[in-house]
């Protein structure tokens, strides 16, 4: 049978794994009937996952797209698609009539909303069963009930669940905000009722911070969700973020599956996420199993949801919300339970009722990870904007059997927007031990070639194999507390360091060699008795200024012996000259190094997720380069720039404001998410170049400062 389990297992799972793929796909000869038609009402990855899953089922699929989406491979692969308006979700995606009039011109039965958008909008669903359309997803009613987190609060505490303390109702102001945050006492956690994916939610520690938290995040739900009730509650200092997936049919049957951790966070965004989680035993998975379950059935859930808990060091969990829809991360627990949970969201959705066993359905068969590749830039967290030049994901690549998975809804030459999320990819590993799986994402991670964007591949890689991430003692802390000063790139060991100089000269011989061999039209390295086999060169990282003198011997048997300051290491490199990868052992250590663009003196790698700019010169070049005179840095503190591309949303000053540094200047939204603009020094405003609803470029000068002048700052 063509199951989706072929792509969520591994081919070479061992024996109990291997058993429980067989017996799933051996016990489902059917998909029973369920729809001959669905319309997808979203975009990228979310909408190509869907399809892929109903092209299994024999459903066809319809896809929506704005204008900016209109070449999109979700658009591509579904079998109709319709237009829905303009790029700005406000104007397309999130328009509830628009997502009504492609039901109704493409003669779908059923909606699946994938997540964010309008796929936890109790209104958008009550739309469509007024129209008799069904959708792929809860009851209106309980996804109102569960979905909004308030609503949510009240019916968890009534039912007995542990909750976060905090304000039982919708804010009704910036200055209720503030008395609230008060009365429970700082820190406080600022965030929408509706909605989720770490948007129009903010942590305050005093009344400026929660004043300031209240209107960006207010401002950030209703771009992201249409809907800007705000509430607020305590912010737990220090916890796990823990969560448990349900799922539902209509016949009173609930389920929940082996929990999943994901508490590598940044802006209160999931970045890492893994399954099972280390931090979980028997009992407390079942504690928060039972209560999750319970908290459904007592509105009536049905569909996938997931309940999301807060867990602190001595395993006392919280109820902190109820997601009402797929999650982002739901591939993890599809590769530890061998369930597609799309599949089963339409056959609950058709009516068919859940055949699942409650106690082999909590066992968590192998361990999976997920990192979230962006395009932004990893120190900062501002996303970026572009298209896609090369493309390469490490799908394509040996790593083994089906233990890699990449869920996209790009390919090479797509565009990255200022309207969407900048999600690229979720990148998805699997093995019969969290260790394995672990190794296998560092892999993966290495060899997934992008360019065209900034991307924050940098960080996935550093996080993955960070010590404290290896141990399994994490927090949601752990971005801020490993970065305090955001993350500047892989710090780079002796031993790695030798790793990547023996790479750089083995890539400058390669290179050179090829080049000598046109010169002298042999058109084939190994024709030509010419071509050295011998080099002695410093290679130099201009970054920190780091610089090894480096011999470089080749040997007959394709490998090479290598002496980096004095120490000589054994090195075989893979690579064909300008290929995107290089990989090999040094000093009987795997290395993998992408080759990303040339220099004038040199090229650009990327090792251990970080890019390098490496120099290679002959000892003569290196010695004559050190009485070259350094080109003057731009004075860039009298003008603030737009870190992005993006939409003024607001400007705080006006010509002739005399501002404090840190004062704010404006806000600027790229991607859904607002971004403060500050003053880089204190000044008078000079000019103001911009105004609010204006579209900027990235790096674009919107305000200029005259001299400087001195201003206590408050």
């Amino acid at each position: 049978m063509n199951s989706l389990f072929t792509l969520l297992r591994p081919s070479t799972a061992t024996a109990p794994a291997q058993r429980l793929r067989l017996r799933l796909m051996a016990t489902t000869p059917s998909y029973g009937k369920t729809f001959d038609k669905i319309l997808i009402a979203n975009r990228g990855e979310i909408a190509v996952r869907v399809i892929k899953t109903a092209k299994k089922m024999g459903i066809k699929t319809v896809a929506v797209y704005s204008d900016a989406d209109a070449n999109s491979l979700h658009v591509r692969l579904a079998d109709e698609a319709v237009n829905i308006g303009p790029a700005p979700t406000s104007q397309s995606y999130l328009v509830v009539d628009n997502i009504i009039n492609a039901v109704k011109k493409s003669g779908a039965q059923a909606v699946h909303p994938g997540y964010g958008f309008l796929s936890e909008n109790s209104h958008f669903v009550k739309r469509l069963d007024d129209e008799g359309v069904v959708f792929i997803g809860p009851s209106s009613d309980s996804m109102f009930k569960m979905g909004d987190k308030i609503e949510s609060k009240k019916i968890a505490k009534a039912a007995g669940v542990h909750t976060i303390p905090g304000f039982q109702g919708e804010v009704e102001g910036l200055e209720h905000a503030v008395k609230i945050a008060n009365d429970i006492g700082y820190p406080v956690m600022v965030k929408a009722s509706a909605g989720g994916g770490g948007k129009g939610m903010r942590i305050a520690y005093n009344d400026k911070e929660c004043r300031e938290a209240f209107r960006l995040s207010k401002q950030e739900a209703l771009s992201s969700f249409g809907d800007d009730r705000m509430l607020v509650e305590k912010f737990i200092e220090d916890p796990r973020h823990i969560e448990i997936q349900l799922i539902g049919d209509k016949h009173g049957n609930t389920f929940y599956l082996p929990e999943r951790e994901c508490s590598i966070q940044r802006r209160n965004q999931k970045v890492i996420e893994e399954a099972p989680s280390v931090h979980i035993d028997l009992a407390t998975r079942k504690a928060m199993g039972e209560q999750a379950v319970s908290l459904a059935k007592n509105v009536g859930y049905f569909s996938a949801g997931t309940c999301e808990f807060l867990v602190d060091p001595k395993r006392n969990f919280y109820f902190l919300e109820m997601n009402t829809r797929l999650q982002v991360e739901h591939p993890i627990t599809e590769y530890i339970t061998g369930l597609d949970l799309v599949e089963l969201m339409i056959r609950v959705a058709a009516g068919q009722k859940l055949n699942l066993n409650q106690e082999e359905a909590a066992k968590p068969k192998g361990w999976a990870f997920e990192s979230r590749v962006y395009a932004e830039d990893p120190e900062k967290y501002l996303p970026s904007i572009g298209r896609l030049t090369k493309y390469i994901e490490p799908k394509a690549l040996t790593i083994g059997g089906h233990d890699v998975r990449c869920d996209s809804g790009i390919v090479e030459g797509s565009e990255i927007s200022i309207y969407y999320d900048p999600m690229i990819c979720k990148l998805c590993t699997y093995g019969e031990t969290r260790e394995v799986a672990r190794h296998r994402m560092e892999s993966a991670l290495d060899r997934y070639v992008i360019k065209g964007v900034t991307h924050n591949i940098p960080l996935l890689r550093d996080v993955i194999s960070h010590p404290r991430f290896v141990s399994g003692k994490i927090s949601t802390n752990f971005l801020p507390h490993e970065y305090p000063q955001g993350f500047k790139g892989a710090a780079l060991d002796d031993k790695k360091k030798t790793e990547l100089f023996a790479v750089a000269a083995v890539v400058h011989a390669k290179r050179d060699a090829r080049n000598k061999t046109w010169v002298q039209g042999g058109g084939s390295l190994a024709t030509s008795a010419d071509i050295p086999s011998r080099w002695e060169l410093n290679v130099t990282l201009p970054k920190t200024g780091e610089s090894e003198h480096v011999l470089l011997l080749a040997e007959k048997d394709g490998s090479w012996k290598v002496s980096v300051g004095g120490k000589t290491v054994s090195t075989t490199i893979d690579w064909d000259v300008d290929a995107p990868i290089a990989s090999g052992r040094v000093d009987g250590e795997d290395v993998v190094v992408q080759y990303l663009d040339p220099l004038p003196v040199g090229f650009r790698l990327q090792y251990l997720g970080t890019k390098f700019d490496v120099t290679v010169q002959s000892p003569r070049q290196h010695e004559l380069s050190k009485h070259m005179k350094e080109k003057p840095k731009l004075d860039l503190t009298s003008v603030i720039l737009s870190p992005m591309p993006g939409t003024v949303v607001s400007v705080a000053v006006k010509e002739g404001d005399v501002v404090a540094e840190g004062a704010e200047m404006g806000v600027v939204e790229a991607m859904k998410m607002q971004n403060v603009i500050r003053s880089p020094r204190a000044g008078k405003v000079g000019k103001v170049l911009v105004k609010a609803g204006q579209s900027v470029a990235g790096d674009e000068i919107m305000i200029e400062l005259e001299k400087e002048v001195v201003v206590k700052k408050d």
